[in-house]
């Protein structure tokens, strides 16, 4: 092994190791804001219970949004990596992941605002005293609805970030085919999840984690593996050498 072969591999287990790390450290805050958090806050179908637990559990919920401004922070990083990583195999196509992956990063980072205004709805600003309590808490409330159904269209973005990088690494021969196929069914899950939430909204809800947790499995597979494993070096070497022997 040369020089530039070494250093391209110190390099690349960096990416690795990176990616896994904030990959687990994502799926771990997710859990978190949204198990732990949100739906110990929010009470279905009872929108002045809800705005009663978000004033006495403020804080909270602040903390929350802080956890949700991080995880897109970190799914921006995990997006990169995923680029350099799979970019060998094809560039065209894992540029095209990218740009679905940002897009729908950027509208989870928009819709979580809603967060912030369920909370400014039921503050004593002056200006909201021409509505009554209760329209108050149904405002609160209609904003929560609202950050679900844009991070259910963030999720069908992610649909094809899912697809394409899925494909990417069956593809590579550096990575498990397997670890393809479980990337690429999280995003059948997510999208199918996403379309369902539109379509069969309370149906949906009853059953989201059902149709979602196969995904989770996906992520959860990618993280470890980059983290413990990392990438086939020799195969990962191939794609270079191949590039140099046509130039």
């Amino acid at each position: 092994m040369n020089t530039n072969q070494y250093n391209s591999h110190i390099r690349m287990r960096s990416y690795t190791l990176s990616g896994g790390l904030l990959y687990l450290l994502m799926i771990i805050l997710g859990i978190i804001q949204q198990v732990f958090i949100k739906d110990g806050i929010v009470i279905s179908g009872n929108a002045e219970a809800t705005a009663e637990r978000l004033k006495s559990f403020e804080w909270l919920w602040r903390i929350g949004v802080c956890i949700e401004m991080l995880i897109v922070i970190i799914t921006v990083l995990i997006t990169w990596i995923l680029y350099f990583l799979t970019k060998p195999v094809n560039k065209n196509l894992s540029l095209l992941a990218s740009l679905f992956g940002l897009l729908a990063i950027a509208v989870q980072a928009a819709y979580s605002l809603h967060f912030l205004e369920a909370l400014q709805t039921l503050s004593n600003n002056p200006s909201l005293s021409v509505f009554t309590q209760q329209q108050l808490y149904l405002i609160s409330s209609l904003n929560i609805q609202a950050q679900s159904e844009g991070f259910a269209i963030a999720l069908l973005l992610f649909g094809p970030f899912f697809f394409i990088t899925g494909y990417l690494i069956f593809q590579s021969g550096y990575f498990p085919k397997v670890l393809g196929v479980l990337y690429f069914i999280a995003g059948v899950c997510y999208s199918l999840s996403s379309f369902l939430l539109i379509l069969f909204p309370n149906w949906t809800a009853r059953y989201y984690f059902f149709i979602v947790g196969p995904a989770l499995i996906g992520e959860l597979s990618l993280s470890l593996w980059l983290l413990i494993k990392g990438v086939n070096v020799q195969k990962w070497d191939s794609y270079f050498i191949d590039d140099k022997e046509q130039n």
